[in-house]
């Protein structure tokens, strides 16, 4: 399958540290991909390397079927990122900001600017300094920026740094928007699972700087493991019960009061009642699906054994 970005074996050592090691990434073409990782996994160095601005120290980078080089600026004008916090001429408008852009890549479009401004909703800042925006504001102006160019490829490092949850729904939607009617394809980096989970059509996940599994959104739901989530007031009588009275074993104790059952033969009826009986003060039971957080959740502890 060929892919629309691609890494192999993205390595990169700064005064001899090894920030990632063997990063192979691989984007289809359409879609929207998830990078997950926590703060320090290693996100950001990669998405440095995706857009140039670091060269890898090993491996490579392929975006649109060639091989990423200091000098590939023809392929590199098909993509638009974000890599941290934005940056912008202060002094200037957000308007003027956009326009500076345009010309700087060359993209003459009448309405282009304004139509990128109303859609991450800065009409009414527009001819605003930029100095006088909020965080929020600067995140969501950098936005503007990327998609202005309508971009082919791209590449968000965090893009809801600073948005409030309205907000980052907002953003959100339009990054299904932008894939689904425009066809653009989209890297998005965060570590609020979340934010990734309603959009993204595969993730990667990234921890100590190793990429730890590369999987569709639709495998990890069709594998979705169901549970019983159980809150009770002390999880070791609960246990104890569980194991004697029902012949139990699946189940993983959370902390001192929730506790996951695994064992598809039983029900919450059954477990409701087996407590109850033996005196097991029960504070809600109720049936659960795995969700992205807890296979992250997984991957990640099993990396740390």
């Amino acid at each position: 399958m060929s892919y629309i970005m691609q890494t192999n074996h993205l390595t990169k050592i700064i005064d001899g540290r090894e920030l990632v090691k063997d990063v192979d990434i691989h984007v289809k073409e359409g879609e929207i991909y998830g990078f997950l990782g926590p703060n320090g996994a290693g996100k950001t160095t990669v998405m440095k390397m995706i857009t140039n601005l670091w060269k890898p120290t090993e491996g490579s980078v392929w975006l649109f079927g060639e091989r990423l080089t200091p000098t590939s600026y023809e392929v590199l004008k098909r993509m638009g990122s974000i890599i941290e916090f934005p940056c912008f001429y202060e002094h200037l408008s957000g308007k003027e900001n956009l326009q500076l852009h345009s010309e700087y890549m060359g993209y003459y479009h009448p309405g282009s600017v304004d139509n990128a401004l109303e859609m991450l909703g800065l009409e009414e800042a527009a001819n605003k300094q930029v100095k006088r925006y909020s965080l929020g504001m600067k995140q969501r102006l950098g936005i503007a920026r990327a998609i202005l160019c309508k971009p082919e490829l791209l590449v968000l490092d965090e893009p809801t740094n600073g948005l409030d949850p309205a907000g980052m729904k907002q953003i959100r939607e339009l990054f299904k928007m932008l894939c689904t009617e425009y066809g653009i394809t989209i890297i998005l980096s965060s570590h609020i699972l979340f934010e990734v989970e309603g959009i993204a059509d595969t993730i990667g996940i990234i921890h100590h700087g190793n990429m730890m599994k590369e999987v569709s959104i639709k495998e990890i739901s069709e594998r979705n493991t169901a549970y019983i989530e159980l809150a009770v007031e002390t999880t070791q009588k609960a246990a104890y019960v569980l194991t004697d009275k029902l012949e139990l074993n699946n189940f993983k104790i959370i902390d001192d009061h929730v506790i996951r059952i695994y064992d598809s033969r039983v029900t919450t009826k059954d477990v409701s009642k087996i407590l109850t009986l033996n005196d097991v003060g029960i504070n809600s039971i109720s049936k659960k699906s795995e969700s992205l957080e807890d296979y992250f959740l997984k991957i990640t502890e099993e990396a740390a054994k």
